[in-house]
């Protein structure tokens, strides 16, 4: 069975041959001008940092090269690779949960990015690490929303609390947490509807289910997980601002790595809201859900970057 970094590193080939092994033919044997910049930009902008977060960079480096005085392009390799550290910051806390307790974790994000597959990966994950798991069916909006999350429910062997479509989200979800108590679980995951084209329902709705939540476990939800797809690139980014301005985020599940070259979005988001990624998806099996870590996605972003080099 392959390892964290390994899945990570397997998972980011994608974008890896279009950023790593672009960034280091740019590098390579000359000397820095500004078609070097120029050049890089293109392959960040390519890689969905975003342009911001691309300016940044381009900025650190330009700065580093003039106070050390370096002169070939590939002495700028160390100094790209710190700043996209220094962005990312420090791993991400684990889950801490509740003492004697339910802790509850509130899912947000649009239709179709993964999120009720999120869900089921992490019930089964908690579940087989010896917690007691429940789900919350709260994307009543979608009738297939519900049968989904019933049916990863099933595979992951963790009870979802359901309504009919049409239903009250916060009836469901103050079901859920009933149910929850009532068999001792340790674990709340709840959905929630995606359709954030209703802005203005949906604020309302997610108010609505955050008061149940917290008039029935004070301090909850513990944890706001938006999940976004990285094969969208900065439309995800575009989706994190909406929903940080509405739903109370305190964390990022960024799906469908494995299939995109624009896993540069990690960076992004996390420069532009200051969001951490906390969860990473890279297939559709249940076990492909793995705690982010900035150190490991760093590393393996630039694996075999040396070698690249030597080979030329």
């Amino acid at each position: 069975m392959l390892g964290i970094f390994d899945k990570l590193k397997a998972g980011l080939t994608k974008t890896r041959q279009a950023f790593t092994e672009r960034v280091a033919t740019i590098l390579r044997r000359r000397k820095i001008d500004e078609d070097v910049y120029e050049e890089l930009e293109e392959t960040l902008l390519a890689a969905d940092v975003g342009f911001e977060t691309t300016q940044f960079l381009l900025d650190h480096m330009q700065k580093e090269a003039r106070r050390n005085k370096l002169e070939t392009a590939d002495q700028l390799v160390p100094v790209l690779q710190s700043a996209i550290n220094v962005i990312l910051g420090e791993d991400p806390e684990p889950l801490q949960f509740v003492k004697d307790g339910l802790t509850v974790i509130l899912f947000v994000g649009v239709n179709g990015v993964g999120k009720t597959t999120t869900i089921g990966k992490m019930a089964s994950k908690w579940r087989h690490e010896g917690k007691k798991v429940v789900i919350a069916a709260g994307d009543t909006f979608r009738a297939a929303a519900i049968e989904q999350l019933v049916v990863w429910g099933e595979r992951a062997g963790v009870e979802v609390i359901r309504q009919s479509t049409g239903s009250d989200a916060a009836a469901v979800i103050f079901d859920a947490i009933s149910a929850a108590k009532a068999r001792g679980a340790d674990l709340l995951l709840c959905d929630t509807a995606g359709r954030l084209q209703n802005k203005v329902h949906l604020m309302a709705e997610l108010e609505k289910v955050y008061r149940v939540i917290d008039r029935e476990i004070p301090g909850a939800p513990h944890e706001v997980f938006l999940v976004l797809d990285a094969t969208t690139g900065q439309n995800a980014i575009v989706q994190a601002k909406m929903f940080h301005e509405i739903a109370r985020v305190t964390g990022i599940v960024l799906t469908k790595l494995d299939g995109t070259a624009k896993g540069g979005v990690v960076i992004g988001v996390k420069k532009a809201l200051d969001i951490p990624v906390k969860w990473i998806g890279f297939g559709e099996g249940i076990e492909d859900l793995e705690p982010f870590s900035s150190t490991m996605f760093a590393k393996a972003l630039f694996e075999g970057f040396q070698t690249m080099e030597k080979e030329d």
